[in-house]
């Protein structure tokens, strides 16, 4: 039976958006797919049916640690892959693959990787604006039309486990709408929708019946916390698991997120959701799900892709207001 390994991002998003790859490569005959990514990833792989073993990456991530790589490449030689698709750019995500010796091994350019890939595509980022669509060109031909057809991302959660996370937090099963506010985004503050617009919009759902729920890591609290300070309900950064999450966002009415990790997540659950963007583009990482709109000023300014806002005002996300983002709330939920 082929199989095929891929190294995986290391980006809650982007492993999401990689689904999209394992279904396209699941449509090669008798294809198996095992994943070897970082060990967080491991409850999202799960929920995908299209990959067959989530290995973990016990090295962190920019951490050269030549001879762990070493011995994790060793231990994957038993399976003999016939591929493998490196999905990060870096030189250090191209070693294990050499390492193991598998025979065929893909991906981009990237950092000086002559030698350690030698199935080397060239991006044509004018031809592949699309995260997925990147991913996906990997699992075809090099000579494959382009740009591909992109099969969408899905996520189911378990029933089982969703009541078991319900359970956990002691939250009632929710009767009536909920909203699920995702205010934080890891890679800056440019891509903020500011605490305070979503603080407003959930006060103002919270009046009308709303059950508010704000999602996050620990790392977000302090600005989940600025959120609850104004809208209530319950701030469940920093209490919940990854696999915890996507429960959670499965049972949401409705999803206002910035463009983020758990952006993608509830969009694979195809739940309604709408998507602020600031400083990114949606031209580039847009929520896939059907049921997923897009809130975007498109000012002469953005997308700058800045962490921070280089003209220091913000305008892009600023000038978005919350009552611009309750009519289309309001619009989603007629």
């Amino acid at each position: 039976m082929p199989a095929v390994l891929v190294v995986g991002p290391s980006w809650v998003g982007d492993m999401v958006l990689a689904q999209s790859l394992f279904m396209r490569l699941r449509e090669r005959p008798d294809t198996v797919v095992d994943v070897l990514a970082p060990a967080w990833s491991e409850p999202l792989l799960k929920l995908m049916p299209q990959v067959r073993n989530a290995i973990p990456m016990s090295v962190g991530h920019g951490e050269l640690q030549l001879g762990q790589r070493y011995r994790i490449a060793q231990t994957l030689r038993a399976t003999e892959y016939e591929q493998v698709i490196v999905l990060p750019n870096s030189l250090k995500a191209a070693l294990i693959p050499f390492f193991a010796n598998i025979p065929l091994r893909t991906g981009y350019r990237g950092e000086m990787r002559f030698g350690l890939l030698n199935d080397v595509r060239h991006l044509d980022k004018r031809l592949l604006p699309m995260t997925v669509q990147r991913f996906v060109a990997l699992g075809q031909d090099a000579d494959a039309e382009l740009p591909p057809v992109v099969p969408t991302p899905h996520l189911v959660a378990s029933p089982f486990s969703v009541a078991q996370t319900l359970a956990r937090l002691q939250i009632e099963p929710p009767v009536g709408r909920v909203i699920a506010l995702c205010p934080a985004a890891e890679y800056g503050p440019a891509k903020r929708w500011p605490a305070e617009y979503f603080g407003e919009v959930g006060r103002q759902l919270a009046a009308e019946g709303w059950h508010i729920w704000l999602l996050g890591s620990d790392k977000d609290r302090a600005i989940t916390q600025k959120v609850h300070a104004i809208s209530g309900g319950l701030d469940l950064a920093g209490r919940t698991s990854l696999a915890e999450a996507v429960d959670l966002l499965s049972l949401a009415s409705l999803i206002l997120t910035n463009d983020s990790g758990l952006m993608h997540v509830g969009a694979a659950l195809d739940r309604p959701l709408l998507a602020i963007f600031g400083s990114s583009s949606p031209q580039f990482t847009p929520p896939l799900g059907a049921r997923s709109r897009i809130a975007s000023l498109n000012l002469d300014c953005s997308p700058c892709f800045k962490r921070e806002c280089p003209l220091t005002h913000l305008d892009c996300l600023r000038k978005l207001t919350p009552r611009r983002v309750l009519d289309e709330i309001n619009a989603m939920v007629v």
